[in-house]
């Protein structure tokens, strides 16, 4: 009888064992589950539609100093979605406020991948669509810019010529053509924390003149596959566009990026 109910505690006590290594086993998958939902880090581009293979969302809060407007906040949206690895469309949105007046900038860029090749996938071709005004001034700037761009992890460039056309206060637009580029080298790579270079006369916002140029340290932190970090300190020169003086500044631009 001893012996008998000795094998039956015993039982009893694998028997529980196992129930609470199964309850356990059940709350750690729980566990991953919900962090895979909320840090993003499954595959999320199983829900996107056919034929998109990726969309993304930045916001992003900048401020400049300089001798000509002193200090410019600045506040931006972007958004852009691809179609199966060779077309992209991006848009944005830029409002910023000074002492000398409002920027109202937006953009609308389309670009197309063509080559599958390892050292040809970098490469594309672009146009873009830039508004840059003043109301205060009644400055309007409109800027066709057809560019072409290699674009690589490590390194890349791209270059094209900027179609602008400027008016002031309601009189006929004043046409020229600038030539426009911008470089960056990235030399430290990880798969959570980029820190890298750039520099040139165009951007998302603005295509410049040539003496115009702006140089960054820009910085990204991938917190996961889909959210990063972005943090860029600039050092520019503004002006040499139409009457305007040449003045030299600081800049910041930090912001938030998510991609589906």
């Amino acid at each position: 009888m001893i012996l008998r109910a000795k094998f039956l505690i015993f039982i009893m006590i694998l028997f529980s064992l196992h129930n609470l290594f199964a309850e356990e086993s059940n709350d750690e998958a729980q566990t991953e589950n919900t962090v895979t939902e909320i840090t993003g880090t499954g595959d999320s581009s199983a829900a996107l539609p056919p034929g998109i293979t990726a969309i993304e969302v930045q916001a992003f809060l900048g401020t400049e100093y300089n001798r000509s407007n002193y200090n410019n906040g600045k506040i931006s949206l972007i958004a852009g979605i691809e179609f199966i690895d060779l077309i992209a469309l991006h848009g944005g949105f830029l409002y910023g406020q000074s002492a000398a007046g409002t920027d109202l900038n937006s953009f609308l860029r389309t670009r197309c991948s063509p080559f599958s090749a390892k050292y040809l996938s970098p490469l594309s071709f672009g146009v873009s669509y830039i508004y840059n005004g003043i109301p205060e001034y009644e400055v309007k700037m409109h800027s066709i810019l057809p560019f072409v761009s290699y674009a690589a992890e490590r390194a890349g460039i791209s270059f094209g010529c900027s179609l602008r056309f400027t008016s002031f206060f309601e009189e006929k637009a004043q046409f020229e053509s600038v030539l426009s580029f911008y470089g960056y080298v990235n030399f430290v790579m990880t798969e959570t924390f980029v820190l890298g270079i750039g520099g040139g006369t165009f951007d998302d916002f603005n295509a410049r003149n040539m003496a115009a140029i702006w140089f960054n340290l820009n910085a990204n932190i991938n917190l996961n596959k889909s959210f990063s970090i972005y943090n860029e300190i600039g050092l520019m020169q503004s002006g040499m566009d139409g009457l305007t003086a040449t003045f030299y500044g600081f800049a910041w631009r930090g912001g938030v990026k998510y991609v589906w």
